[in-house]
């Protein structure tokens, strides 16, 4: 339901604050006061194109929002996937500016126009001449037909549910019978490719992590060789002319030694040079070269250079090949098997077809008792409301099989005896549609529907009796929905459960509009004014009490 409507600087509004209640919210003034003004802002608030020309003269930015209090499950998951939070209600606001750039918000949160559009054709629905309002698209006539079956079938959302169930499950037998045969097709020219690359990998055998595992490895048999050669170096650093360094170092000592002088002056570097021998010689005997077998390494070498070529033949990474080995050989089952494969997919896909066929076929016939009923009940309501010469007929038509069974269904309407059946946007625009849009709306009156509906130009050419039953209808719509009406009608303006005035006021410079919401003597003669035009009788006044009803 529509709760507030705010607008600022919208060609002659200057600033504006409108508290819409429950049921039929009436809008009167007279004519060129701006009650279109009123549609063209809230239009923008829902997300329609934006025109600069809707600026208010002298003004940088006009701004618009509407405030509602409920969201559907189509609402709530626009919402949910940017992020936006609607426990406290929802409210669209949009600024546009003589630049002709528009921004848009949805609770504050800033969103596409796009985004904006498809919750407003989710909360307010329009009848007007200028507007594509959801009747007017055939592809919600089926939708409307469901609901108007539900409401007088209990039976009929079984059934639906039926169809959808089956058609799954047919769908997705098809699916797998398409697949199962775009692999025999496939099947000679790929089973020689497949065999070899499985066989191929077979015979590799790669594991999960093996390539690390070698790649570490190879890393620290190099590293070993390196070491060994290091060691050699160091071995060959401590021998000198066959001789080692420790026996070097003896024989220098053994030199010394021969000194005659005693006591010998040598004797401490003699033992020294002793302790540097023995010191030398524990060295080198535990200097090892480590012992890298290079034929080691080259099996190594050549497993990870094998991996590493099959995972970049098969385009994955090598801990992935033993699942590409799986697939591959999945694929080739599939081929060995795909004769009985297929005679069971066929078997299934004729099952499922069979079943679908049955719950749709009886879809079709509660479709067809439906728009029996709905062509009788709409028939019933255009003589009062002067379209006596129109007639409705619900067109069902075979359609490809989906989750909503086999028919195609359009709405058909002609206005005059004589005239061929045409698509219900066809017909004439202006009062006449959407007094037609009213009778439909009436006979498919969904108590769960949330939407506000907006009419405009009801009540072209019509008055007195017509513009009563117009009035009586929308009462009636009422009960159930929120409606905003633009009118000229004394009849319908008296069916008002609130009411609100236009009025446009001059002075030297600026001309404004303003709206208010008028009850006891303010509405009387409103409704007067309606009747007897500028000059309010005594006569207009008696007349408006006796069409005030709420």
């Amino acid at each position: 339901m529509l709760n507030n409507l705010y607008i600022s600087n919208i060609v002659l509004i200057e600033k504006l604050n409108l508290q819409f209640g429950n049921g039929l919210n009436i809008m009167t003034g007279e004519t060129g006061a701006g009650k279109s003004i009123l549609l063209d802002a809230l239009s923008l608030a829902l997300g329609a194109r934006s025109d600069t020309g809707l600026i208010r003269s002298g003004c940088d930015m006009a701004t618009v929002s509407a405030e509602f209090d409920c969201a559907n499950d189509n609402i709530k998951n626009i919402l949910d996937e940017n992020g936006i939070d609607c426990d406290d209600g929802i409210i669209l606001r949009r600024n546009l500016s003589t630049d002709g750039k528009s921004k848009a918000w949805i609770n504050d949160v800033p969103v596409s126009i796009k985004t904006l559009k498809q919750i407003g054709d989710e909360l307010v629905e329009i009848h007007g001449q200028f507007e594509n309002h959801s009747l007017l698209d055939a592809t919600t006539h089926l939708t409307s037909l469901d609901e108007y079956a539900g409401l007088y079938n209990s039976e009929f959302k079984d059934v639906l549910n039926h169809v959808r169930a089956s058609y799954n499950d047919l769908h997705a037998s098809q699916k797998r019978l398409k697949e199962l045969t775009e692999i025999l097709e496939k099947s000679e020219s790929e089973r020689e490719f497949l065999e070899h690359n499985v066989n191929e990998l077979r015979k590799l055998n790669p594991q999960p992590g093996e390539e690390e595992e070698l790649a570490n490895t190879r890393a620290a048999m190099m590293d070993a060789e390196k070491n060994a050669g290091i060691l050699n170096d160091a071995i060959e650093a401590l021998k000198n002319n066959g001789n080692s360094l420790d026996e070097q170092i003896c024989s220098v000592a053994h030199i010394l030694e021969r000194v005659k002088t005693d006591p010998n002056p040598y004797a401490d570097a003699i033992d020294k040079l002793y302790d540097a021998a023995n010191t030398v010689a524990e060295i080198g005997e535990q200097i090892h070269p480590e012992n890298t077998n290079i034929e080691d390494i080259d099996s190594i070498e050549e497993r990870l250079f094998a991996i590493r070529a099959a995972a970049r033949k098969h385009r994955c990474s090598a801990d992935e090949l033993p699942n590409k080995l799986a697939d591959m050989e999945n694929q080739l089952n599939a081929i060995d098997n795909s004769d009985a494969e297929l005679k069971k997919s066929r078997a299934d896909v004729e099952k499922y077809t069979k079943v679908f066929n049955e719950h749709a076929n009886k879809l079709s016939e509660l479709r067809r008792n439906a728009s029996d009923n709905l062509r009788k009940q709409i028939l019933k309501e255009l003589p009062d409301l002067k379209l006596g010469s129109a007639d409705f007929m619900v067109d069902i038509q075979n359609a490809e099989p989906s989750a909503n069974g086999t028919d195609n269904v359009v709405f058909m309407i002609k206005t005059n005896p004589g005239t061929p059946f045409a698509p219900l946007h066809k017909i004439a625009s202006g009062g006449e549609l959407s007094r037609f849009m009213l009778a439909l709306r009436v006979v498919l009156n969904n108590p769960n529907n949330k939407k506000a509906i907006v009419f405009d130009e009801l009540d072209t050419g019509i008055s007195g009796a017509t513009a009563a039953a117009v009035g009586a209808r929308l009462n009636k719509l009422a009960q159930n929905e929120q409606l905003l009406v633009i009118t000229h009608s004394a009849q319908v303006a008296g069916f008002a459960d609130k009411h609100f005035k236009i009025s446009k006021q001059s002075d030297n410079d600026t001309t404004t509009t303003t709206v208010n919401e008028i009850s006891g003597d303010d509405r009387i003669n409103e409704i007067a004014r309606i009747i007897s035009g500028a000059t309010i009788t005594e006569e207009s006044i008696a007349t408006a009490k006796t069409l005030i009803k709420n």
